[in-house]
């Protein structure tokens, strides 16, 4: 299954396994909680989570200007399950609890 939303400050949330989260908005979540999925954020300032063994797509914007896209795995180590995400200078940063 798929949740797809365009909108500023929204989200796209999916349950379902093998299943995919997209955002498109700034500052807009996408969330997964179902197995081996995806959450995609492509807007400004956005951020995304998802269970172990699903992916992270992750986008960076610099000078309104996407910068970087980068597509991680949770793993439970590097990245955590449940946890909100976002690129910074090329690299997943964890979001602490006041910001998400």
């Amino acid at each position: 299954s798929a949740a797809t939303n365009t909108g500023y400050r929204s989200a796209a949330t999916n349950t379902g396994n093998f299943s995919a989260a997209t955002n498109t908005g700034d500052y807009s979540a996408a969330i997964v909680e179902g197995a081996n999925s995806v959450a995609v954020v492509t807007g400004k300032n956005s951020k995304a989570k998802a269970n172990i063994g699903s992916w992270l797509v992750l986008s960076e914007w610099q000078d309104g200007i996407r910068s970087d896209v980068q597509v991680f795995k949770v793993d439970g180590e590097k990245i955590l399950p449940d946890t909100f995400y976002q690129l910074k200078d090329g690299l997943p940063v964890k979001l602490q609890e006041a910001q998400k």
